[in-house]
């Protein structure tokens, strides 16, 4: 799962549309940027198994990817959003996305999620046996959560146009290099290009800052 959760982001919008773009994304992505550093820490492991699709093996990731701790990250998440800005509905929506992406995870891994860290044990539905089922699902929720946020906001100027769009296809590009791209070498390849993801974080806040609400 990789657009489905940035499918999320932007249907973030339609229901909170004073919460940037790039909080949504932050949200909606929160425990896949917490994992690369926890790679990088050695607090959680994956095996690359290059004939496998995906041709990663999540062997143990319970701080970023159990169910309880993903709770926990709403939570967290959320509160930080109300006390800096005040904003309770924004606050539960970005609280909800945290959440929501242990959920569309579900959907697609084998079953390697934990519920809680320790002896837990592990969910998945497996969608990943069907390359060609996972990209109609991650598909038509990237369209929908895209047509959601379209319907929310208009660009203010070119640059709200151009950037967003940009976004919008060096998304879709990134899957598509994740789907047919060959297997990463090293563990620490696959830490280091999960730490991009938060250009893509600045990225949604730089261009939703050039759109107004459809309203407005």
């Amino acid at each position: 799962m990789f657009i489905g959760h940035f499918a999320a982001g932007f249907a973030g919008k339609a229901l909170s549309p004073r919460t940037s773009l790039g909080s949504l994304f932050l949200a909606a992505q929160f425990l896949d940027l917490l994992w690369p550093t926890f790679l990088l820490l050695n607090l959680e492991q994956v095996e690359i198994v290059p004939a496998d699709f995906p041709p990663l093996r999540f062997s143990s990731y319970p701080i970023s990817h159990s169910l309880l701790l993903g709770l926990g990250w709403a939570l967290l998440v959320g509160l930080f959003h109300w006390l800096f800005q005040q904003d309770r509905k924004g606050a539960y929506i970005l609280g909800l996305l945290v959440l929501s992406h242990w959920f569309l995870d579900l959907l697609v891994h084998f079953p390697d999620l934990p519920l809680y860290p320790g002896n837990s044990p592990k969910v998945g539905l497996g969608l990943w046996q069907s390359v060609s089922g996972t990209i109609l699902v991650e598909g038509l929720l990237f369209v929908v959560g895209l047509v959601l946020y379209l319907r929310t906001t208009r660009a203010k100027n070119k640059l709200g146009l151009y950037s967003f769009w940009a976004l919008v296809v060096f998304l879709i590009l990134l899957y598509v290099g994740n789907i047919f791209g060959p297997a990463p070498e090293q563990v620490a390849q696959v830490a280091w290009a999960g730490q991009l993801q938060w250009l893509l974080v600045l990225w949604a806040y730089w261009a939703d800052k050039h759109r107004a609400f459809q309203n407005a």
